[in-house]
């Protein structure tokens, strides 16, 4: 089980063209500005420019998810300009995070009736995992306990 990471961004919802290029970012580690833009226009039908995608990680950076380093020096003792872009989170702590938010609104506008008539719909293979997530949360819960506080 991965638990939630201790950073959150301060923005979970991304755009269409953030997630392209966070994940993007996740395939390759960490990338320049021009890197993203050759992976992006590998797409024939594709045009994006490099001013366009470095305001799309502005905003991503804004939002928590990346992060801007200086690009080490180049081969041949030639000073490297320019930045490269990591993400703060893996792709498995981003699902992590985004199902932690889902369930966390889910059970914010939940009423037991509608919890209830959600439960029902389920079918025995869902019921089976929501016991099996149960089960488990009593396990981490009673090695808790046992832990005992941190000192």
């Amino acid at each position: 089980m991965s638990p939630l990471p201790r950073h959150r961004p301060r923005q979970l919802s991304l755009g269409p063209l953030e997630q392209e290029i966070l994940a993007i970012l996740w395939a390759k580690g960490e990338a320049s500005v021009k890197a993203i833009q050759d992976h992006i226009l590998a797409d024939p039908d594709r045009d994006l420019t490099q001013a366009s995608i470095t305001t799309v990680l502005q905003r991503l950076a804004r939002k928590g998810w990346v992060r801007r380093e200086g690009a080490p020096p180049g081969g041949g003792g030639k000073a490297r300009k320019g930045y490269l872009w990591k993400p703060e989170f893996s792709q498995q702590e981003a699902t992590v995070l985004n199902a932690h938010q889902q369930l966390q609104d889910f059970l914010a506008i939940s009423s037991p009736d509608v919890v209830a008539a959600f439960a029902d719909s389920l079918d025995d293979t869902a019921l089976e995992r929501l016991d099996a997530i149960a089960q488990r949360l009593r396990d981490l819960r009673r090695a808790q306990e046992q832990e005992g506080p941190c000192t």
